[in-house]
């Protein structure tokens, strides 16, 4: 594995998104929600590599637009969105599916894990957390997949995370939303597998990406990278690069057999 060491810390170089190529994906129509930066930002540049029609959903609307400028001629497409706002979020699918007349793939990307005590803990807050994490999956499911019936296809990615299987401390919202998208994946495969529709989840562990460092404090130093190899089996860090491979895979007609499951991508993270 390429990559450079200091303090005992490898860094290893990103996949190259063409390392493998899925020629099923090429012409495909892809949306990805919170896809502006982070994992989701990984995932949009997978999926052009590929071939695939990107349209991505976000509230940054700077992020959005260097992503944009970086991709000029790319089939790409940005709409400002707040998942929150399940009305707005519906729209915005239903305007991207006019656009490209259907959306083949789903990957419900969009999420934020914030802190927070239970004693501190507010109905409203827990509310917000459940609709930022949990609740947006539900209704873009829901509104792509007449579609998809009527096609007889379709792949739906649902980000997790080791979060809730680790028992993360002062995230309760966030792990119980996580620990949610895991029932709501093997139930939604089961709904809609007769129609030839895939349901998974990517289950992500401490992928390092520039957003968390820029957020926590502790993301990014020598210390917190050292604790997570520590516990990992392999011993180097994760990127977003590793999750957009995955996703790559459970979009393609690689993974046809796979549906209902959790595609975990931590090294081992969540067996320390």
């Amino acid at each position: 594995m390429g990559g450079s060491v200091a303090l005992g810390i490898t860094m290893s170089a990103p996949l190259s998104f063409t390392e493998v190529h899925y020629d099923d994906l090429a012409g495909q129509r892809v949306l990805v929600s919170g896809g502006a930066s982070g994992i989701g930002e990984a995932l949009v540049e997978a999926f052009l590599a590929q071939g695939a029609k990107v349209a991505f959903l976000d509230v940054d609307d700077v992020a959005a637009q260097m992503l944009l400028a970086r991709h000029p001629d790319a089939p790409m497409h940005y709409l400002h969105c707040d998942v929150r706002d399940i009305a707005a979020l519906q729209a915005a699918i239903h305007e991207v599916e006019s656009i490209w007349h259907g959306i083949d793939v789903l990957v419900n990307n969009a999420a934020r894990d914030d802190r927070h005590t239970l004693d501190g803990l507010t109905v409203d807050y827990w509310d917000d957390a459940l609709a930022t994490n949990l609740r947006h999956h539900v209704f873009a499911i829901q509104a792509v997949a007449a579609g998809m019936r009527a096609r007889g296809s379709g792949a739906i990615i649902n980000m997790g995370s080791i979060a809730w299987m680790r028992g993360n401390p002062t995230m309760l919202a966030y792990t119980t939303a996580k620990a949610a998208i895991h029932g709501l994946t093997r139930t939604l495969a089961k709904d809609l597998g007769p129609a030839g529709i895939r349901v998974n989840s990517i289950v992500p562990g401490a992928i390092r990406t520039d957003k968390q460092v820029r957020m926590w404090q502790e993301a990014g130093t020598p210390e917190m990278e050292q604790r997570f190899l520590d516990q990992q089996a392999l011993k180097f860090r994760l990127d977003a690069s590793d999750c957009a491979h995955m996703a790559l895979f459970l979009a393609s007609r690689a993974s046809r057999g796979c549906t209902g499951q959790d595609f975990v991508v931590d090294a081992a993270l969540s067996i320390n």
